[in-house]
């Protein structure tokens, strides 16, 4: 569950992490759909926060994300210990403690249809991802909300809902709420122009 957790956080941030509006216009779905879809690439500083019932305090990471389109994804964890996740079509390889793993996603369809409806996010494809979650989106351009509820049943095991919320211009933060109750909170910065 946490590589799941992860690449779907990383998905999500490295390529929201730069979007760009103008301020007071209009925000809809279809706006921030062609927002993302426009965007090819990019890069963010993440801090994440995960809150799970195993642990007494929640666990702290920092690093960086990135982002090409349209189906490379990388989430290069720092701190508190190195560990690299990229997904790259259809394989997730995870590095950690000097080992490395690459994963087919086609081996896990629950997972493999989750990153696939990332993919669609990222590329702007309001209809794939409506496919796979029920999209709501509020507020304005200048301080909007879109939260994904999975509609898949296999997927609500897993997920409740996944909440990316924006201020001005740009992505400010993600939170995954886990249906076992754990979650995480990422806070990000656009590091593209770095």
């Amino acid at each position: 569950m946490r590589v799941f957790a992860a690449v779907l956080t990383a998905a999500l941030l490295s390529a929201a992490s730069t979007i760009s509006v103008a301020a007071g216009a209009p925000w809809t779905l279809d706006r921030l759909m062609n927002t993302l879809g426009a965007k090819k690439s990019g890069r963010a500083h993440f801090t994440e926060t995960r809150y799970l019932k195993i642990a007494q305090e929640p666990l702290e990471s920092s690093g960086e994300l990135v982002f090409v389109a349209p189906d490379h994804l990388e989430k290069h964890t720092v701190s508190p210990k190195p560990e690299n996740l990229v997904v790259d079509g259809d394989m997730l390889t995870v590095d950690r403690n000097g080992r490395k793993v690459t994963i087919p996603l086609r081996n896990y369809p629950e997972l493999g249809a989750f990153i696939e409806s990332i993919r669609a996010t990222l590329a702007g494809n309001r209809f794939a991802l409506e496919n796979a979650y029920k999209v709501s989106i509020a507020g304005t351009g200048d301080d909007w909300t879109m939260t994904l509820v999975p509609i898949d049943s296999r997927m609500q095991q897993k997920v409740s809902s996944i909440t990316l919320a924006g201020t001005g211009a740009a992505l400010a933060r993600v939170e995954i709420r886990q249906a076992d109750g754990d979650r995480s909170l990422m806070r990000l910065q656009d590091a593209s122009a770095h």
